[in-house]
């Protein structure tokens, strides 16, 4: 059987396609973009609706990047081209339209060369995913293009396939000055003819002048001027004196009282201004047939670019559409599954349609949806039926991104008398006739919508036509949304697989729509609950209730039990999602706070490590020049001089040292809470900093206050004693040296304990030990403690240190060397060597 190649036309006026048609028409500039825009309908042809999405969001991305295209010059130069094929000769106007033709195409060239600028890396297609072959009523149907960088059908590609001729647009631009006027120096010979004219016309002005101001004349004239009659040079002569002055009558005034006399001594000088208008008249001729020969040289190119201009201004116009409506191009296919998120109609206002999110499940065919009249059943069925229409005519739908259409062979549409949203007039006959015809001709690849199936005759008849109908269309697999007052219907839905129920959401305490629909929940009658809140009485509805059957009773139960239900997982699921919210903005402001003390720290290490290079220059220098002046009094022999300057030298150098340590110093506060202080701390004493895990040397024991001048590394720092903790040094070599005894087999170091005294004293003097003892910790303490760690390192001046982490099954070295090797303080690192404690210790050289 043969698929039908069009979308049933009734369908087309009741969803309003037209009207989306029309929008289209106006972003056109020029008649044939225009033309191409009246004349475009909906696909049902699977390559050609991708083609066709794929060029609209192609283009939609050429604006975005590059602004709206350059299509001002865009004119319909058909008619002209068909004449040039006929061997006319074309007029200046028809000449002027065609270089500004190819002014546009050299615009367009430029515009696409630039797109291909400002996003190299996306390909010749514009890189929005590929794009459409031909559109509109001409478009030929084909398969997919192969991928590739270069997209025959793309916008870019089609710029690529216009041809410009600037010397042609040059030549008429100097050839023409308006659609009625050649340019003087259009050729020599026209140059010539108008120079000898106009010298013409100058002797036959000062004649006529002559004989105008002349006092033999005056008196004869009407006005003292010079005017023309008949293309000739005359003067205004009163009628009364006209046999006075000997000359040709061309005309006369009116009322009869001036004639217009060219007089005899112009005569011949008119005719030779007539004889040169005719030669003026074959040189434009030939003038304008030599620029129609040069159009007819480049007739293929120029009709191609006519035809390409159009279908470009015809795609742009897509694109600016979709622009106005936050269009998105939704995924496409004829087993995709139908999802609509955030659709807007695109016929209301924005500003006051509700967004639809509309589905239908995997194994669902059919949709009922159910509510209150003016309540949004029309607008969301006209929603699905329009979006489809759009969407296999190329065009994006205004929906969020990630939406999803099925590409459909038939659509039909029974929306009552063809009405507008607005308002929904039908009668029974009417929508059986159309209903008859759907059955007849729908199958498996058909979407079918209808508005009040059934309604305009008694309900309960209505309501079993309308099931049979339904059940009809799904046995036969058509994708079916209805709307519906019947409760039948609802229960039909709800009983039987792959039909479902929605309904369009009414808020009883306002008594107003809230125009969401809500799938697979089934309408609930809120008749008893408006007419309360509008003041029927009581005894009134209790009665009314009496009426109602048990099950008719017991179904509203259930479905208010359901939107119970609904509204409570709604509110939990806003609940939820404002707490993961509020946490994921705590997680981002903690961040925030990490980073900032982090470069806080950082900053802090830069700036005391320049002070350190700082001191260390000037004090170099200080030196120098110390040794130069001690040398120098060593040289005159001296002794007291001597002595007297080296004591001079010595409370000078003293004095610098306290001045930088002050720069260099800062404070630490108390500790909260009480804490045990160490006691009789004097200048040399090794104590540890709690607050920031280093050691360091008192230098100046503690104040009244409990401050005590403490140095770590180059670095002077003022703590409180509640922030001390005393190091017995002595007790901590020894253990250290027993460590070591013991080897790096049982997780020890050789001679850690015991380390020559450059490295052992060095670390005392500094306050830091030149090794780390990880045994018995977790690798992911271990390696936060490794980073610390090397951070202390930065104060000391170390070259090399060493990471204690024992043999066992070495985990803990591999976890441990891993971490070092992006570490930006970790110039190098290496195992350690026989007595140093072999695999149980990694040696690190510090940068």
């Amino acid at each position: 059987m043969t698929k039908h190649t069009e979308i049933d036309a009734a369908a087309l006026r009741v969803l309003e396609f037209y009207k989306i048609r029309e929008m289209l028409a106006q972003k056109c500039v020029s008649p044939l973009g225009r033309s191409y825009a009246e004349e475009l309908l909906p696909s049902v042809f699977e390559a050609r609706i991708l083609r066709d999405m794929r060029q609209t969001t192609d283009a939609e991305g050429f604006i975005i990047r590059n602004g709206t295209p350059p299509l001002g010059g865009f004119h319909d130069i058909r008619g002209a081209l068909k004449r040039v094929e006929l061997d006319a000769i074309l007029n200046p106007a028809e000449l002027l339209h065609i270089a500004a033709v190819l002014r546009t195409v050299r615009s367009f060239l430029r515009y696409g060369r630039d797109a291909g600028r400002s996003d190299k890396g996306i390909g010749a297609g514009g890189g929005a995913g590929g794009t459409v072959g031909s559109v509109g009523a001409s478009g030929a149907e084909g398969g997919l293009a192969a991928p590739a960088r270069a997209d025959p059908d793309g916008v870019a590609a089609l710029i690529q396939t216009l041809t410009d001729n600037q010397r042609l647009e040059n030549h008429i631009g100097a050839c023409i000055l308006n659609e009625e006027e050649l340019a003087d120096d259009a050729s020599p010979a026209l140059l010539s003819i108008r120079r000898h004219i106009r010298k013409l016309q100058d002797s036959i002005k000062d004649k006529l002048n002559a004989i105008i101001r002349s006092p033999a004349y005056q008196k004869f004239m009407q006005d003292s001027l010079v005017t023309m009659r008949q293309d000739r040079y005359v003067i205004p002569v009163k009628q009364e004196h006209r046999a006075e002055i000997s000359g040709l009558v061309h005309d006369m005034s009116s009322s009869g009282a001036t004639v217009f006399i060219e007089p005899m001594a112009v005569v011949e000088t008119n005719n030779e201004i007539r004889e040169q208008k005719g030669k003026e008249s074959l040189e434009i001729e030939r003038i304008l047939s030599e620029l129609t020969a040069e159009v007819y040289e480049m007739l293929p190119e120029l009709v191609r670019n006519v035809e390409t201009l159009g279908l470009l201004d015809f795609l742009f116009a897509k694109a600016k559409l979709s622009l106005d409506y936050d269009g998105t191009p939704p995924e496409l296919g004829p087993a995709a599954q139908i999802r609509i998120k955030k659709g807007r109609h695109p016929l209301l206002a924005r500003g006051t349609a509700v967004p639809l999110d509309y589905w239908m499940d995997p194994g669902v065919d059919t949709v009922i949806v159910t509510g209150p009249n003016t309540g949004g059943k029309t607008v969301a069925l006209k929603t699905v039926g329009l979006f489809t229409l759009m969407a296999q005519a190329g065009l994006h739908i205004p929906a969020a991104s990630g939406s999803s259409l099925r590409i459909f062979a038939k659509v039909f549409a029974d929306i009552g008398d063809e009405q507008s949203i607005e308002q929904s007039l039908s009668t029974f006959s009417s929508h059986m006739g159309n209903i008859v015809r759907i059955l007849r001709e729908a199958d498996d690849e058909t979407l079918a919508l209808f508005d009040e199936i059934g309604a305009g005759t008694d309900p309960t008849e209505g309501a079993a036509i309308a099931t049979s109908i339904l059940e009809c269309l799904h046995q036969t697999g058509v994708h079916t949304v209805a709307t519906t007052h019947y409760s039948e219907l609802k229960l039909y839905a709800l009983t039987t697989p792959g039909v479902e129920n929605a309904c369009c959401e009414f808020d009883v305490a306002t008594l107003r729509p809230t125009y969401k629909l809500l799938i697979g929940l089934p309408g609930k009658s809120n008749a008893f609950a408006i007419s309360a809140r509008l003041g029927l009485p009581e005894e009134v509805l209790t009665r009314a209730r009496e009426f109602l059957t048990r099950e008719d009773l017991e179904f509203e139960e259930v479905l208010h039990t359901i939107e119970k239900n609904r509204t409570a997982a709604e509110e939990a699921r806003r609940a939820a999602e404002a707490a993961r919210l509020e946490i994921a903005g705590l997680r981002d402001e903690l961040d925030r706070e990490k980073r900032a003390v982090a470069a806080q720290k950082e900053t802090a290490l830069r700036e005391a490590r320049e002070s350190a290079r700082r001191f260390l220059a000037e004090s170099r220098a200080e030196a120098e020049e110390i040794l130069a002046r001690l040398r120098k009094l060593e040289e005159e022999g001296d002794a007291d001089a001597r002595r007297r300057t080296a004591a001079e030298l010595r409370n000078k150098f003293k004095s610098k040292l306290d001045g930088v340590e002050g720069e260099l110093a800062f404070s630490i506060p108390p500790r909260q809470g009480y804490v045990e202080p160490p006691k009789n701390l004097k200048p040399g004493d090794t104590v540890e900093l709690v607050n920031l895990g280093q050691r360091g040397t008192v230098t100046t024991p503690p104040d009244k206050a409990g401050n005590a001048l403490i140095r770590v590394g180059i670095l002077s720092i003022t703590a409180h004693v509640s922030n001390l903790r005393f190091v017995d040094e002595q007790k901590e070599q020894a253990a250290a040296s027993r460590r070591g005894a013991a080897g790096a087999g049982g997780g020890g170091r050789g001679p850690a304990g015991g380390a020559p005294d450059g490295g052992g004293a060095a670390s005392r003097t500094l306050g830091v030990r030149a090794e780390l003892d990880l045994r018995g910790t977790r690798l992911e303490e271990a390696v936060a403690q490794v980073d610390r760690y090397l951070d202390e390192t930065s104060f000391t001046g170390l070259n090399e240190v060493t990471i204690i982490h024992g043999k066992g099954t070495g985990a803990l070295r591999a976890g441990i060397q891993q971490f070092l090797r992006g570490h930006p303080k970790a110039k190098g690192f290496r195992n350690g060597n026989y007595g140093e404690g072999d695999m149980g210790v990694t040696i690190v050289s510090l940068k």
